[in-house]
């Protein structure tokens, strides 16, 4: 006879307790894992899903800026339901990346991984980091190291004098 069996049979009320107590916790928690809207932790967005992300990110990306002047010719990235908004852009060598998080309650970070570079700090609510363009000429994913299903790329175009 198995433990949970033991556990389960009419002598030992208390184990059938815990056991339907762990039971009933386990259930609780696939449930609260597998319900609601698609998020960016999905396996994938659809691009339609990514779009209106970024669209709900737009006008609190627009009230942080209004807060918080940028240089001329900065490349402003927004972070923002655990996406990057936009996904990809494209620079000039030279330029200035701004990311900038407009989520509610958590930190990203900015990380060249397969360039051999190192992570940005974490940037938290209404925080930005700005990362400089010193990249070669291509294209370069980045992730953000806490979540690591954000994923973005820039795309360098020109070679830094």
């Amino acid at each position: 006879m198995t433990a949970l069996a033991r556990l389960l049979r009419d002598d030992h009320p208390q184990g059938s307790r815990r056991v339907i107590g762990a039971v009933v916790a386990g259930l609780v928690l696939l449930a609260c894992a597998t319900s609601g809207p698609a998020t960016a932790q999905s396996a994938k967005l659809t691009p339609e899903e990514r779009t209106a992300i970024c669209a709900e990110a737009e006008p609190r990306l627009k009230d942080w800026l209004a807060e918080h002047p940028i240089a001329a010719g900065t490349v402003v990235v927004a972070t923002w339901k655990e996406v990057f908004c936009p996904e990809t852009v494209t620079v000039k060598a030279g330029q200035k990346l701004l990311f900038v998080n407009v989520e509610k309650r958590t930190s990203h970070s900015v990380w060249f991984k397969a360039d051999g570079r190192a992570e940005s700090q974490r940037f938290f609510p209404d925080e930005a980091v700005e990362q400089p363009v010193d990249l070669d000429e291509g294209e370069h994913d980045f992730v953000c190291g806490p979540h690591p299903w954000m994923r973005g790329k820039v795309i360098v175009e020109g070679t830094q004098k």
